[in-house]
């Protein structure tokens, strides 16, 4: 099988689809033959490294960077998103059962205790990731 490396995109490319590639104009300039034994062993990352095209525009192993504080708030953000979207979930139909006088002990107190810890949520502050203490949702 032949495969073709891209050093701008950083990808490979099976021979087998360079006609579907050229139809769809997406092809790269820069793509050159490589050795099967150079694709099997730059296809996957081991722990901690990832692929990078190097000065002689052939593919190396780069230690994997830390995220940056910018990405970190993002996580963090989309991870609180994610939080708040299930404790939403609990407490909607706990809530209906309250305010329709159907609820049972246990789900008066399942309310309170997923309001309490939607409250706390909510008080997380983004901006000190990765340093979040991190509410504990209720069991």
């Amino acid at each position: 099988m032949k495969v073709f490396y891209s050093a701008i995109d950083n990808s490979f490319y099976p021979n087998e689809l360079h006609d579907q590639y050229v139809a769809a104009g997406n092809w790269p300039d820069d793509a050159v033959e490589v050795s099967n034994k150079l694709f099997q062993e730059f296809i996957t990352a081991p722990a901690g490294k990832e692929r990078k095209a190097g000065a002689d525009g052939m593919p190396r192993w780069v230690d994997v960077q830390p995220p940056s504080k910018i990405e970190l708030i993002a996580q963090a953000e989309y991870k609180k998103t994610e939080l708040m979207s299930q404790a939403n979930s609990e407490i909607a139909p706990l809530q209906d059962a309250v305010d329709l006088n159907m609820a049972k002990a246990d789900e008066v107190t399942a309310l309170q205790s997923w309001k309490k810890y939607r409250v706390l949520l909510n008080r997380v502050d983004i901006d000190a990731a990765p340093e979040i203490d991190w509410p504990v949702a209720p069991e």
